[in-house]
């Protein structure tokens, strides 16, 4: 199919994708302090967080250059409500944790909204009239009104980073897969604590002719999204 004249060319695996800048949104999944810093829940899981921080880079400059060619920005964090009733007993129990959700960290309660663990880093802040999606569970789109903002956006591209690559960016793109957006997931700007989650999971969303959708790096977005604003 022809690309209309507001259509720029992606280049991606498994082929490259037309984007329209007025209908992408560039999502940025969970870069909170208590997965990508010291002392924060992941650490306390036993993680080395540099597995992670290498995507911060890479995650600013596509930022910088979305905000720039002036695409849509919506963050999101994962935690609960203070008194936890939005937490199911069986997160809460799992994996026997010392220290689990709930529990007090060196960052505050951990994974609780509010507490100074639960927010973005500082690297990332959302600016002002960007939404900030909290969301109870793994995928974006449960128990949120992420779908909602995006569909009164008109958005139907996402342009995906975030942690982990395996989890909650995983989930979040099967999702938004089943709603009917077309997902491109940038390589560099998602991570894991596990170098093999993070390759097999870049590898099942590019399977298949793109089953979930589009892997691509920071550099290709960056150069679409000049291109789309000249």
């Amino acid at each position: 199919m022809k690309a209309s004249a507001n259509e720029f060319s992606f280049a991606a695996e498994p082929y490259s994708v037309q984007f329209d800048p007025d209908s992408t949104a560039l999502l940025i999944i969970d870069m909170q302090r208590d997965f990508l810093e010291p002392g924060g829940f992941g650490e306390l899981l036993g993680n080395d967080v540099s597995l992670l921080r290498s995507t911060i880079e890479p995650c600013r400059k596509i930022l910088a250059a979305a905000r720039d060619a002036d695409i849509a920005v919506i963050h999101t964090r994962e935690g609960h409500r203070p008194d936890l009733m939005d937490a199911p007993a069986s997160k809460l129990r799992r994996g026997k944790l010392e220290t689990g959700i709930g529990d007090a960290g060196p960052m505050g309660r951990v994974l609780v909204r509010g507490e100074p663990g639960h927010d973005i880093i500082p690297e990332l802040a959302p600016a002002e009239g960007e939404p900030v999606i909290d969301k109870p569970g793994k995928g974006a789109f449960y128990e949120t009104d992420l779908d909602l903002i995006l569909q009164n956006r008109n958005i139907r591209t996402l342009i995906v980073c975030g942690v982990t690559t395996e989890v909650c960016v995983h989930t979040t793109v099967r999702q938004a897969n089943d709603r009917g957006y077309e997902c491109i997931v940038l390589s560099d700007c998602v991570g894991s604590y596990f170098p093999e989650f993070q390759r097999v999971g870049l590898d099942m969303i590019k399977a298949q002719g793109g089953i979930f959708g589009w892997v691509s790096t920071s550099k290709e977005a960056v150069a679409a999204l000049t291109k789309s604003r000249s």
